[in-house]
């Protein structure tokens, strides 16, 4: 088991370096297992990467539906980050229900269909997002619901509304939108823009709405933080780079389809300074 868990470190350091970064900070104690929830989100979130074609992704993500329902032992055991997940789930007493819920909203991945809607994305975000911070927070909690939920809510969609705009470059080279259609509509953007590498004035119009909603998001987290348990800060620490993110996006300069991330010293940088600080002053 102690080999399962150094596999799913060794994938979130590699896959998944914010949360990797972020979970340094917290108790050696909850560490293992903070890197196995992390190691089952990255698996999870790849799955479009790895099948390719979405009738093998859902084979591929019902088999996880399995692993939380007990089924297939044998299978479960030769698969490291399946091993140490299970391991997790009895020993804090996480909710199958909510991996269940990040595993059905990493359905849409698969797919090419449009987001309908900006509450749609919200609602993508929350069981996503939100749901693997709450995650990560009973694990600091010891197994006991943290009562954070709107903070937790609030500061995972802003989470996934700046990763899903830092992405759009990767996913529009594929085909794929997570700008919702109500947005394009409003403003007249053309998804084949996007496709195209066309970062017309109206697909930035709707850029911007997005970037408004992840600061209002951010804002309503921010007004919570001093009702937190302060143990459950390092599940939320990588928010703290989520405004850095947006102001780096509001630059003259900024080409929205282009790949383009805060540098790796400057997110370490960041999150050290929230880890000392508060988050409070980093949101």
């Amino acid at each position: 088991m102690a080999d399962a868990f150094d596999h799913c470190e060794e994938l979130v350091r590699a896959g998944d370096k914010n949360r990797y970064l972020a979970t340094l900070f917290a108790p050696q104690r909850y560490r293992r297992a903070l890197y196995a929830l992390y190691a089952f989100n990255l698996e999870v979130g790849r799955t479009r990467e790895l099948a390719r074609e979405p009738m093998p992704g859902e084979i591929r993500l019902q088999w996880w539906r399995d692993v939380l329902c007990g089924a297939g032992r044998g299978e479960i055991d030769a698969h490291p980050v399946a091993a140490a997940l299970r391991d997790v789930v009895v020993r804090y007493r996480l909710p199958p229900k909510m991996l269940m819920d990040l595993i059905d909203a990493r359905s849409f991945d698969l797919y090419d269909e449009p987001v309908a809607s900006l509450s749609y994305l919200e609602g993508y975000a929350m069981h996503t997002s939100s749901t693997l911070i709450e995650l990560a927070a009973r694990i600091l909690f010891d197994g006991r619901d943290p009562s954070a939920g709107d903070l937790v809510r609030h500061a995972g969609i802003a989470y996934a509304i700046a990763g899903l705009l830092l992405a759009l470059p990767v996913h529009s080279a594929r085909g794929q939108l997570y700008l919702p259609a109500d947005l394009m509509q409003r403003y007249g953007a053309q998804a084949a823009d996007a496709f195209a590498g066309k970062a017309t004035v109206e697909l930035r119009a709707v850029l911007v709405e997005l970037r408004l909603r992840a600061r209002h998001h951010l804002g309503a987290a921010r007004g919570l933080l001093n009702d937190m348990r302060p143990e459950l800060e390092p599940a939320l620490l990588p928010v703290a780079l989520v405004q850095p993110v947006l102001d780096r996006m509001e630059r003259r300069f900024y080409r929205p389809l282009q790949v383009s991330e805060l540098p790796q010293w400057r997110r370490q940088w960041i999150l050290w300074r929230a880890a000392r600080n508060g988050l409070r002053k980093a949101f």
